[in-house]
Order: C-alpha cells, then structure tokens, then sequence
C-alpha cells in the first residue's frame, strides 16, 4: 500500500513546488573544522552544484499530511524485530522512542541514561510521551523519526534528503570560515540566533531563548540563503554514512571532491557494540539539548552518528530538491522496491 502511496504522490525534480524551497546556488567551501571535535577534522575544501533546500524542517503539520495520504507507520510506531538486537529480553522490545527527561542531578556526566529514556508509546503524534500531543505544535519540527521515515517522506514529496557536504553548505548560508551559521559569536549583543541549551546541561535549562523544547522553525533569523533553523531545534538526517573522521583529501584545484558521499555502511557500525550491526548516518546542526557545558554541536562543522533504526525528541530533517539524472531516477525506483 504504501509503495503505490508513494508512486502515486512522488513529484520529479523541477515538478516541486519552490516557494517553501530555498536556492542553494552551490560553490566550493571549506568543510569539516580542526579545532572542535576529532570527526570534524580534517578540514577539507569541497565542492557542491546548486539545489534548492526546504526553507524549515518538515513540521508536525506536513508529516500529518504524508501520513494521512500513505498510512505510514513509523519506526517509533513498530515493535523492533528480535534478530535486530540479539540478546534483549522479549519484554524490552516495544514500540516507543527516545525522551529527554531533565534528571534533578546527576552522578556521571558520561552516562546519558540519566537523561534519557526509551518511552513506551513516545513517537511524532505523542513527542513527550503516550499522554502528551500535538496540540499547539503544528508548526514545530516533526520528531522521533527514524531515517527510513525521512526518507519515505522525501520520496513522497519528490525529493531526496542532502547529503552532508550539501547540508553543511547551505548551513553556512554563503559565509566563509565563521563558527556558526551567523558569524563567530554564539549569541551577538545578547542575541540569541537559535534554539539551543542555555544554563548547566541537563539539570538547569533557563530558557533565555524562550523555548524549553522544539520551537517553531521560524521562530530565529533565517541565514544568508534564506533558510531557517539549520542550528539547533532539532538535529537533521543526512543521507551521508557516519565515518570517525572526513576523509583526506588532496587540496589542490584539480582533486577537490565535487559533490561527494562519504562513509561506507559497514564502516559505520557502532565500535562499542559489536554484535549489533545497525549502520549509523550522520546527523547535522545541533539541537535545543546542545550546551557550551557539554555539546557544542550548534554549527554548520559539527557532526553526530546516529542508527538508522533510531528516533528521539530530538531529531528531525528537511529534504533537498536537486536536477534529477538518469542514475537519480534509478536510484528513486530502487528505494520504492
């Protein structure tokens, strides 16, 4: 049913609908940084063709409508398959999602379970848990979506999730070398620029932003291109495998990467879990939990893994439209198989 759904709705390349789009004219830039992270290095020029971006994450409001014309489930929705995680007692495999609940203290800032729990009956109709709703959050970014369902979405509007190289290039919004998407201060004058963690994560969130959670996505200035909320809210999906580090590359004028895909599935296992071979994206742009004290992912450079089978409070994405070619096509059709 919902591979005909889909068929049935995908719109081609040029055929969408742009005015919720911006234009990403493309160019060559300086991606990746050497003075955060370990996987955000090495610092490497890349280069990207134009695209048009949605201008917003997809909010609560358009998923609704994807679901409603597909009948899709989500992954938050479907009770996980045993082989997938051998060795997990049969009463811990439930539908539900990752919550963020702020604990009173805590004992080891390492162990993020303090804050964080898998809840029974979470996903995007109910974000906080089975009792909560969307009241009042049609305009927020859509969570506890896995990659599969941003993916389905994409195809269903007849678009495609970005790559990395083109995420982090519209993120910069035409500015060059700058920390975050609006210069080199992370609030300047006193003027916060997006939805991020203000006080001691995760036990004291002042809120000096206004939000406490999500927000709606244009709720801050939008950057040079015209596009909202690229830092924190919510992390966004790429269609980028995750790898512990950019790849080398030679930086001279005739070998600059033109477009490229980086990671190999098989290399993006998580390493601490060995008999689980789940395969990790990456996700970009920080979220309303990132905090100068302890996740200073809030810029274009910076970078997470997360499983493809995963969803969370605080995840989201937003879809790219780019001139649709044979080998595109191709890879559409299969993806609907």
């Amino acid at each position: 049913m919902l591979r005909k759904a889909l068929e049935h709705n995908k719109r081609q390349g040029d055929d969408v609908a742009t005015e919720d789009l911006a234009w990403v004219p493309g160019g060559t830039f300086r991606m990746g940084s050497d003075h955060h992270y370990p996987e955000e290095a090495p610092s490497h020029l890349v280069s990207v063709d134009g695209f048009w971006i949605d201008r917003t994450p997809v909010t609560n409001r358009q998923f609704k409508e994807f679901v409603n014309a597909t009948g899709y489930v989500t992954t938050a929705q479907t009770v996980p398959n045993p082989k997938d995680y051998p060795g997990a007692l049969k009463k811990m495999l439930y539908a539900g999602s990752l919550v963020f609940s702020p604990p009173q203290r805590i004992t080891d800032s390492r162990d993020w379970s303090q804050w964080w729990s898998f809840m029974k009956g979470a996903n995007w109709r109910h974000p906080y848990g089975p009792k909560s709703n969307l009241r009042e959050l049609d305009d927020h970014p859509v969570v506890h979506v896995s990659y599969a369902d941003a993916l389905a979405y994409a195809i269903w509007a007849g678009k495609d999730l970005p790559t990395e190289a083109e995420w982090e290039f519209a993120a910069r919004g035409g500015l060059e070398g700058k920390e975050f998407a609006w210069g080199d201060a992370l609030a300047p004058g006193g003027r916060h620029m997006a939805n991020v963690w203000q006080g001691n994560f995760p036990v004291q969130n002042l809120c000096e932003d206004g939000f406490e959670r999500t927000s709606p996505v244009n709720a801050f200035t939008p950057n040079g291109y015209g596009v909202y909320d690229m830092i924190g809210n919510v992390w966004e999906w790429t269609s980028d495998w995750w790898s512990a580090r950019h790849e080398a590359v030679a930086q001279k004028a005739c070998c600059i990467p033109r477009n490229p895909r980086s990671g190999q599935e098989n290399a993006s296992y998580d390493p601490t879990l060995p008999n689980v071979k789940i395969p990790r994206k990456v996700l970009k742009g920080g979220s309303h939990l990132c905090a100068p004290n302890y996740c200073r992912r809030y810029r274009p450079a910076a970078r997470h893994a997360e499983p493809v089978d995963t969803s969370t409070s605080h995840v989201g994405f937003r879809c790219v439209v780019r001139k649709m070619g044979v080998d595109d096509g191709l890879e559409v059709k299969a993806r609907l198989a």
